[in-house]
């Protein structure tokens, strides 16, 4: 049986494959770049120091940027998927992480890194998140609601896969290639949806075609305007969507710090270079594919959405501590191992997100969650940058370089008790369902 739902959630894949395909070659080519970003910002900015705080603080700088927009962008993509449909949004976000990359391409000197940040930050105020929640919501339309986790986890699986697959690449491809490559698979992604990828949304007939420009736009704010607040009174009405938003707030604070300031962190602390970065990259997305693309579906009937998003938090708090106190460079590639459950929080909370909205509010409630991480991710930076900078300088007042990596795990726990609060009120809702189902068996 559970063999058949796993199958099931395989064949559900076959609408979207022209979705997919896009989807995986951007990861790809998302990925090949992230090890040795590392060594050429820091080059760039800190020629012969391995610390760079420089780095650290652009970095954190970049992400309180990205967040304080994302909290009115992402929303407003989300309501725009709804009412305009998904592909036109789809093109969008996957098209602007073509242009800092092309930066790259053409020089990498300390200039063209202030450059490559301003339009970094430009191109995550768009894609950040929405990449994903977009598409979550164009499965959505295509699948039915109990087969949905096991789909999700087939994506973020794909994901995963993808990004070992950029990992691959760029353990092995020369260093001034990797940005080559790279650009050429971002620039086939909007090229192939355009002419393959099929609309599932009816566009809303527009009524103020006849109208001035200025009434035109007092129209289009006012319509903005209620359908951001009809999505807050959706997520804040519905207990379900109240909870998972407290949870995804709470575990993107923790996980949005830690990431921030990773690489630089092993860099600093362990010498870690582009190889050593990828291999460690790799292990994460290997487990990762197993874990998303098998064990999810499998064991999603069997302990529910709730139970997982629970498991894979705990995990993450693991992944937190190991990483805080790591002792010697094998302990970080131990750390690593956990998040190979922690990533199956990401599907669990689509799952549960997209059960609690009806149809025709996927796009409003995914991307109202979204703007809700958004935040965590513009707050954990402000803490994390300088604080990862100053315990990994010889200033710090006690030896603990990854002092903030465990100061981080604290947001990890209380996202924890969230999820625990969740799946209590998911049994009782079970009880009380097996209660009642006699009554109505009698009448």
């Amino acid at each position: 049986m559970h063999f058949a739902t796993w199958k099931s959630g395989f064949g559900e894949l076959r609408p979207l494959i022209h979705l997919l395909l896009p989807l995986c070659v951007h990861w790809i080519a998302e990925e090949m770049t992230v090890s040795v970003l590392v060594d050429v910002i820091t080059n760039a900015l800190c020629p012969g120091n391995p610390t760079c705080p420089q780095a650290i603080y652009f970095n954190g700088t970049e992400q309180t940027v990205v967040g304080i927009f994302k909290m009115v962008v992402l929303p407003l993509l989300g309501q725009l998927a709804d009412e305009y449909g998904r592909k036109p949004l789809l093109l969008l976000t996957v098209s602007t992480s073509i242009f800092p990359f092309a930066l790259l391409v053409w020089d990498q000197s300390k200039g063209f890194i202030y450059a490559y940040y301003v339009l970094r930050a430009i191109s995550k105020i768009l894609s950040q998140g929405s990449i994903f929640f977009i598409s979550v919501a164009y499965a959505a339309d295509l699948v039915q609601e109990s087969r949905r986790a096991a789909v999700f986890g087939w994506i973020t699986g794909l994901c995963s896969a993808s990004h070992v697959i950029g990992n691959m690449l760029a353990r092995f491809l020369p260093e001034k290639y990797i940005f080559v490559v790279s650009i050429v698979l971002l620039i086939f992604c909007p090229i192939y949806m355009y002419f393959f990828l099929h609309e599932t949304v009816k566009p809303v007939p527009r009524s103020d075609e006849q109208l001035n420009c200025l009434s035109r736009m007092i129209n289009v704010l006012n319509r903005r305007f209620r359908t951001m607040r009809d999505a807050a009174e959706i997520v804040i009405n519905n207990p379900t969507l109240r909870s998972i938003t407290y949870v995804s707030f709470f575990q993107e604070l923790g996980m949005t710090g830690i990431t921030s300031v990773l690489m630089f962190y092993l860099k600093a602390v362990f010498g870690f270079d582009k190889n050593q970065n990828s291999e460690i990259l790799m292990l994460v997305g290997i487990g990762s594919i197993f874990t998303q693309m098998l064990v999810l579906p499998l064991i999603n009937p069997l302990i529910g959405e709730e139970a997982i998003l629970c498991l894979a938090i705990l995990a993450s708090v693991a992944y937190a501590l190991f990483y805080g106190l790591a002792w010697a460079a094998w302990v970080a590639f131990l750390a690593a191992s956990f998040k190979v459950v922690y990533v199956l929080a990401r599907p669990a909370i689509y799952a549960i997100v997209s059960k609690a909205s009806s149809s025709s509010n996927q796009g409003k409630a995914q991307g109202f969650v979204a703007g809700v991480e958004s935040i965590a991710s513009l707050l954990s930076p402000l803490a994390m940058s300088p604080l990862t900078s100053w315990f990994i300088s010889s200033d710090a007042p006690f030896d603990c370089k990854g002092f903030s990596i465990v100061c981080a795990s604290i947001c990890l726990v209380i996202s924890l008790w969230h999820g625990c609060c969740l799946l209590k009120a998911k049994g009782r809702e079970n009880e009380e369902d097996d209660i009642e189902e006699p009554l109505l068996n009698d009448a």
